[in-house]
């Protein structure tokens, strides 16, 4: 049998029984990250395999009683004498060609946007990424950055104001990925202030992939073609000006800026390959040499950042494959690379793992990623230096914001709501288990305890930099 052949029994027992895979690796083997490693290239000896095959025949559940055992909320399954509590679906557990069950967690607007409002995420990240402009060394003919998945804005938003402290008087080229068409909204709503402070800019926005999108093209003939570039030359002087400028894009992105669903993976692509650029008209002649051209876009970006650009549970290979290797080959000489994402050990996980026993989406760790984008660049990364850093370095909270008073002995429902979704957006939970512990009802509970125990509730991040060697 081949990994492949196990994961998917592996899968198809744990949708019979309505266990989560880390749940099962646990319970089986006593490794909570079995289904990861081996969707990741990793080996077993004969005996854990025999471990597996004997756990899953002692615990199935006959046919005939399934019906009768599976209970909503925290069930009890019986089968050979043996028991197992775990949270069950109050439906059916969708099928693997089901987009839900692919279902890429960070393009959740509702969640996403209670998130933002009431943790201070976006803001630390910010202040982490403003650290590295001390190490970049900007060559003419501007200061350029890539944001590989811009969001809202509000993290580009607040590095454009410290790269306008450091570089006041530098030209700078900014590119920013996002598929989210609100996400491009909101981004736009934070930007007439930044052409006013600092006019020397061009801003340019793309829903490319991200093998495509800091070069602005397609590597092949075919998604040129297609691509909508549009650029747009404000006038006059004052924010308001811009603001009512930009604002009147609102009928192209509608038209232009939509996404699909793949109904095999779930996850979003785009209709129609689009680039918007953004510049002040009386300064063209100072950005000539800025200003992207359609086919002759080039890369070599001072800085890339990557914050929260992957899934957490996604496999190692894609994480390496799909984002950051394209990023890496995107740096300029002397640019730099920073990548944040979730690394759990906090509050927030332990709010997850009272509802979901063993449950741990922060399956790949800095190291684990710099390692796979290593082996993956290969030659290519030769003159690459891969950063992890030490803990004090890499790793950094933030918090989820509330009045001392707000975390007294009675919480308010609001609090407790707001804590539920920031813990369960952080570990990237799907709505099919979600509605599983709604309906059992006892989250509440759990968040409210791990908010009294600790005085409050954060997060931890984890950082990692990778740099092109300067020639």
């Amino acid at each position: 049998m081949n990994a492949q052949e196990l994961l998917q029994e592996i899968s198809a027992y744990c949708r019979e029984t309505g266990l989560a895979e880390s749940t099962f690796g646990r319970r089986a083997v006593n490794d909570g990250k079995l289904a990861a490693r081996l969707r990741n290239g990793g080996r077993i000896t004969t005996e854990t395999l025999d471990r597996i095959r004997s756990f899953m025949q002692a615990n199935r559940v006959p046919p005939e009683l399934r019906s009768s055992l599976l209970l909503r909320g925290h069930g009890v399954m019986r089968s050979n004498g043996l028991s197992a509590r775990t949270p069950l679906p109050p439906r059916a557990v969708p099928s693997e060609a089901s987009p839900q069950r692919h279902f890429r967690f960070f393009d959740n607007r509702q969640k996403y946007l209670l998130f933002v409002h009431t943790c201070s995420e976006k803001r630390v990240v910010a202040q982490r990424v403003a650290l590295e402009l001390a190490g970049l060394s900007p060559r003419p003919p501007a200061v350029r950055v890539f944001d590989a998945g811009v969001g809202d804005g509000t993290v580009l938003a607040r590095v454009m104001r410290a790269m306008h402290d450091r570089f006041p008087t530098m030209p700078f080229g900014i590119v920013g990925k996002e598929i989210s068409l609100e996400d491009v909204r909101l981004t736009l709503q934070k930007m007439p202030d930044r052409f006013f402070e600092h006019p020397a800019q061009v801003l340019v926005l793309t829903n490319l992939a991200y093998a495509d999108a800091p070069w602005l093209g397609g590597r092949s003939p075919g998604l040129d073609q297609r691509l909508v570039w549009h650029e747009l030359a404000l006038s006059g002087t004052s924010a308001h000006r811009f603001e009512e400028q930009i604002g009147g894009l609102e009928g192209f992105l509608a038209d232009n800026w939509n996404a699909t669903i793949d109904p095999r993976t779930g996850t979003p692509s785009f209709d129609r390959p689009v680039v918007l650029v953004i510049y002040r008209e009386d300064h063209r002649f100072l950005l000539d040499q800025v200003i992207p051209r359609r086919g002759a876009a080039t890369a070599d970006y001072d800085l890339v950042i990557a914050s929260q650009p992957y899934r957490a549970r996604a496999p190692l290979a894609f994480k390496a494959r799909r984002v950051i290797a394209p990023l890496a080959r995107a740096l300029a000489p002397g640019g730099r690379l920073i990548a944040v994402h979730s690394y759990g050990h906090d509050p927030g996980q332990e709010i997850v793992q009272r509802v979901w026993p063993g449950d741990d989406p922060f399956v790949h760790d800095r190291h684990d990623i710099l390692r796979a984008v290593k082996e993956e660049l290969g030659a290519d990364g030769r003159d690459l230096v891969f950063n992890a850093f030490a803990d004090n370095r890499a790793l950094f909270r933030y918090d989820m914001d509330a009045l001392p008073g707000e975390l007294a002995d009675t919480i308010g429902t609001s609090t407790l709501f707001a804590a539920w979704n920031a813990a369960v957006y952080v570990a990237q939970v799907e709505d099919d288990r979600l509605a599983a512990a709604v309906a059992d009802g006892g989250y509440l509970d759990a968040t409210r305890e791990v908010l009294q125990q600790h005085g409050g509730l954060w997060f931890h991040d984890e950082s990692y930099v990778i740099s092109r060697r300067r020639q």
